[in-house]
C-alpha cells in the first residue's frame, strides 16, 4: 500500500477537525510519502505560517529515520550527539519531538504525518485520530 492523495487529505482534514473539536490551538499538518516527499499539506486558519517548517520537520524526521517523534526525542535526550548528527545530515530539517507520526502498512513505513500547533502530546492525539479516519495505521 502507498499513501494516496485522498488518504493524505482525509488524514489531514480529520486531524485538523479533531484539534478544533478538542479546543486545541490551530493546527498545521503535512503528509509525506516513504521517500520524504510532500503528498499534502494544510494549515488551519490562525496557525502561524512558520508551522509548515515544524510540521514538515516532524514528519521528515519520522520517515527518514524510521522512528516516530517520541522516539527521536528520547534519543535526543539520551544521546544528543546522535540527533545533532542526524539533523546535520538532513540539512537541519529534523524536528525530533512528538507529532511526527509514522504511517505504516504492517511493518513497512509508507510515510509520515507531521502535526504541530498545540502541545506535542495534543498534536499526536489529533494526528492519530486523523490517520484512523483515513484508514491508516500510525506509530507515534
Amino acid at each position: 500500500m502507498e499513501v494516496t492523495l485522498e488518504m493524505a487529505r482525509t488524514a489531514i482534514r480529520a486531524a485538523l477537525d479533531a484539534g478544533a473539536e478538542k479546543g486545541f490551538r490551530p493546527l498545521t499538518a503535512i503528509v509525506l510519502d516513504a521517500g520524504g516527499h510532500i503528498v499534502a499539506f494544510e494549515r488551519s486558519d490562525g496557525s502561524a505560517p512558520g508551522r509548515f517548517a515544524i510540521a514538515h520537520g516532524k514528519a521528515y524526521g519520522a520517515v527518514m529515520l524510521g522512528m516516530p517523534g517520541s522516539a527521536q526525542m528520547k534519543r535526543a535526550e539520551d544521546q544528543h550527539y546522535f540527533m545533532t548528527a542526524m539533523n546535520g545530515a538532513f540539512g537541519g530539517a529534523v524536528v525530533p519531538v512528538p507529532g511526527g507520526i509514522l504511517i505504516k502498512d504492517g511493518d513497512r513505513v509508507i510515510g509520515a504525518l507531521g502535526v504541530t500547533g498545540d502541545t506535542s502530546d495534543n498534536d499526536v492525539i489529533a494526528g492519530l485520530q486523523g490517520l484512523e479516519a483515513a484508514g491508516l495505521t500510525g506509530a507515534a
